[in-house]
């Protein structure tokens, strides 16, 4: 038979398979997190008719003569160019803005994704359309992430709480008039908190005398007194804390001007205990929960991972990718260090299939369907007359 016949064979196989790329790359055109194929092709064996030879003496030296036995697909590679950002104002959305990918876990198998549309589900874990667990670190009680620990599934529980936090330290700063009389007082108010979260009022009185201020101070129990002096010009002299039923109360940021009556609350620490009520994300990947007292702890942060070869990831459906012996092993981190790329919320990537291309790759791959199969109609032609000779 031919030679030509089955090169003509494996050009409808090489370009069927382009085609089959490229109707792919099209179908996901919409696909969040979806990266595009491209097919490469090269020659098959060739068979030697005439072999090389040497120059001599005489007689110059002669290439060889080969012909070429057909093509075959050299590699189907997938294009990891970053895809625009569509933005969804979805707070549980999230886009990867440079290199790395979503850890997920999924019936105990890890899998890579760049697809970053996810939900909580009734348990509060932040899962993707198909149920996936994304992985990160959890935050500890006192809101602090250990990245040197585990990947964990990222839970966010609608019970999720912030401890009570007893109130141990208050800042006062403003001024006292010194141009006020012997006898005016200053009253101020402010809300403290002891271990349980039980709130309660520590009362400030200042009173001027005719060496400067005398301060009492009580927050239920035992009252506790000091005295305040000021330099002439103005600033503290003598009188900076006082200790009110275990609180430290700073005083040392007050001044003593006249006319002015500003003392006030600075600082104070210590709350209630709050439940969650909203979050955000940031670009470090860092989940802040905003909880009903009124303060912000870190709850969790989720992980992004990078690979020595991410072509070499093996697509495993749903926009997840699993590794293999040429990826190279996953490089976990934290968004925006090692070369990973940081997070946006509220928006995910769109798929990077430019369209135009992918047409022409239609175009290219329809002639060399069809050239590939005029080199078989013609060498039927030729076999004919063959076969004619004998009549």
């Amino acid at each position: 038979m031919l030679r030509s016949l089955f090169s003509g064979i494996s050009g409808l196989r090489s370009h069927q398979t382009m085609l089959d790329v490229t109707g792919n790359n099209i179908a996901n055109v919409n696909t969040t997190g979806f990266k595009a194929s491209q097919t490469q092709f090269q020659d098959t064996l060739s068979q030697v008719l005439t072999n090389p030879g040497g120059a001599q003496a005489g007689i110059g030296g002669t290439n060889p003569a080969q012909v070429g036995l057909g093509v075959k697909v050299a590699a189907i590679s997938t294009n990891f160019q970053q895809g625009a950002a569509q933005t969804t104002n979805r707070s549980t959305d999230m886009m990867i803005s440079g290199d790395g990918f979503f850890s997920v876990q999924k019936n105990g198998q890890t899998f890579y994704t760049r697809n970053g549309s996810f939900d909580f589900d009734a348990t509060g874990q932040l899962v993707t359309a198909e149920g996936g667990l994304v992985r990160g670190w959890l935050a500890n009680a006192a809101g602090q992430i250990d990245t040197a620990d585990g990947l964990a599934p990222i839970q966010l529980p609608t019970t999720t709480l912030v401890g009570a936090q007893a109130t141990t330290n208050v800042a006062f700063g403003g001024n006292l008039p010194s141009d006020v009389a012997v006898g005016t007082n200053l009253v101020r108010d402010v809300e403290v908190f002891d271990e349980l979260g039980a709130s309660s009022t520590l009362t400030l009185a200042f009173t001027r005398t005719a060496a400067g201020w005398n301060v009492s101070g009580t927050d239920g129990g035992a009252p506790a007194t000091g005295t305040l002096a000021f330099n002439t010009d103005g600033t503290l002299a003598t009188g900076g804390t006082l200790a009110i039923g275990g609180r430290n109360v700073d005083l040392s940021g007050v001044t003593g001007y006249a006319a002015l009556s500003t003392v006030e609350v600075e600082t104070v620490n210590g709350n209630q205990a709050g439940s969650l009520q909203s979050f955000s994300i940031n670009a470090d990947g860092t989940i802040i929960g905003a909880f009903s007292n009124g303060t912000k702890q870190d709850i969790g942060r989720i992980a992004l991972a990078t690979f020595a070869n991410p072509v070499g990831l093996q697509k495993a459906g749903g926009s997840l990718y699993t590794t293999s012996v040429n990826s190279g092993n996953p490089q976990v981190g934290t968004a925006g260090t090692g070369g990973r790329g940081s997070l946006i919320g509220g928006a995910v990537e769109m798929s990077n299939v430019d369209l135009s291309s992918e047409f022409t790759n239609l175009i290219i791959a329809q002639r060399g369907f069809q050239a590939n199969s005029r080199v078989i109609t013609t060498s039927d032609e030729l076999l004919q007359e063959l076969v004619n000779l004998k009549r």
